[in-house]
């Protein structure tokens, strides 16, 4: 925690003088280029290789057991929720998701049954890419990261201290938490076929305009901007 503390501040000072106080409209995707060859790289091996597997995981795994795999990596990722929320001194939400943990962990063994959200904790699913822009860090200009997919400059910085408190990154041996890693890769790739058949047109375009979109509504927490109807 000392150190998490010390990359949130750090980060925050640092990306604060860059994007926090720009007023004038700035182009989302100065990085077009860079990022469009990314995105047909990334494309390329998600059909190839990860679309496959994934739709592979799917055809093969009984629902239940499937839903019991997301449940259990969203347990996990429910203390990082707690921490970016904490950070961003939302105590009750912090409470809720630590309710999640000892619940889930419990009763739920392990976390593969959610018994939370039935006794109404629900999920908040923060990361440190949000707590950024919960105390005014601008999003920066969009980016496409080498198998990571979509991102930004300030979500990008926030995944270094999201894997410090991920608990399958302390996993040992280390073949068990490649193996950990790999199958939580599946099932989120697995969870994505419904979103994606949303995506027409141009698919670079849909997905950066998506993801941009998707990061505002999660960083006011379901409240839309307000927006200066002289801008239209």
């Amino acid at each position: 925690m000392h150190v998490f503390r010390h990359l949130f501040v750090s980060a925050f000072l640092l990306l604060t003088p860059m994007f926090a106080f720009a007023e004038e409209p700035v182009n989302v995707d100065p990085w077009e280029g860079f990022n469009r060859a990314m995105f047909s790289f990334n494309d390329t091996l998600d059909r190839y290789a990860l679309k496959p597997v994934a739709q592979g995981y799917q055809a093969i795994t009984p629902d239940i057991i499937e839903t019991g795999v997301s449940n259990f990596f969203g347990n996990l990722s429910d203390i990082g929720s707690m921490l970016n929320n904490l950070l961003q001194l939302k105590g009750n939400a912090a409470g809720q998701d630590l309710g999640r943990v000892i619940f889930n962990s419990t009763v739920g063994l392990g976390g593969i049954i959610d018994i939370a959200t039935p006794m109404g904790l629900p999920e908040h699913n923060e990361d440190f890419g949000q707590t950024l822009g919960y105390w005014g860090v601008d999003t920066g200009p969009y980016l496409v990261l080498p198998l990571l997919g979509p991102s930004n400059i300030r979500d990008g910085i926030g995944r270094i201290p999201d894997s410090m408190v991920d608990p399958v990154g302390e996993v040992n041996p280390i073949r068990t938490r490649n193996q950990l890693t790999a199958l939580r890769i599946i099932d989120t790739r697995a969870g994505l076929f419904a979103a994606e058949e949303l995506l027409t047109g141009d698919r670079y375009t849909a997905m950066r305009d998506a993801y941009m979109q998707r990061r505002e509504f999660l960083v006011n927490d379901g409240k839309a901007a307000a927006f200066d109807q002289d801008q239209f």
